[in-house]
């Protein structure tokens, strides 16, 4: 039987804002399988990123429980959270986060330097062949479009070799060829690596595409699809 790599518990989420106290999720229960794709639909502000963001990590539960790979998310702290993710996750964000002042190979390959690796630039160089930025390596950020920004993101999570692949918004800030093309190369990367793929996405096309769909609204899970046919 196919274990469970994410597994949520009546989780839920309430963080301060400026007119106080802001229910975002509500007690979600949710178990995503090994090598799993599961998109996460619904409007704006239903609750996907945030959603994601637990499942990440990044932010804390405070109510219920997150596991990711048997170990409780809600019981680490920062530092060990951020280990647990460089050694087990890669994140794509809608907005790149790349670090302006590095090249497009020193962006890939300095986490993994960071995490031990002896062969951080050797495997960044791979990485970005396999997205097919091999001739822009020594290109900053501010030198590339935002489709090959992306592609370096992509690049970046996936070199670590991570078992658990989580992408807010990959292609929202790009047009329809470059979304397409940054779409294909995320399923590539995870059949690649046998990774669990967790995805927001407003697109219904990009969900289609997904094992599983998952739709939130109010921060509550409404309604879920298996894709049988989804490749």
């Amino acid at each position: 039987m196919t274990s469970a790599v994410l597994t949520l518990q009546n989780a839920s989420l309430s963080l301060d804002g400026n007119a106080g106290r802001v229910d975002i999720l509500h007690e979600i229960s949710l178990s995503v399988m090994k090598s799993e794709s599961l998109g996460l639909i619904g409007p704006s502000g239903s609750g996907k990123s945030s959603l994601l963001m637990l499942m990440g990590g990044l932010e804390q539960a405070t109510g219920g429980s997150v596991s990711a790979l048997g170990q409780d998310l809600t019981t680490m702290d920062e530092d060990t959270l951020a280990r647990f993710r460089r050694d087990t996750m890669g994140i794509v964000f809608q907005n790149f986060h790349l670090i302006p002042t590095m090249t497009a190979l020193e962006n890939v390959a300095t986490p993994l330097e960071l995490a031990g690796h002896k062969d951080a630039f050797t495997r960044a160089e791979v990485e970005l062949d396999t997205v097919g930025l091999s001739h822009r390596r020594d290109h900053y950020p501010a030198q590339l479009s935002g489709g090959e920004q992306q592609r370096v993101a992509l690049a970046r999570a996936s070199a670590p070799r991570p078992q658990i692949l989580l992408a807010d918004e990959p292609t929202g800030n790009l047009d329809e060829t470059n979304g397409a093309a940054i779409v294909d190369l995320l399923f590539g990367l995870r059949d690649k690596h046998g990774a669990t793929l967790v995805l927001v996405t407003h697109s219904p096309s990009l969900a289609a595409r997904c094992d599983r769909v998952v739709r939130l609204r109010d921060g509550r899970i409404s309604d879920e699809t298996k894709q049988e046919a989804a490749e």
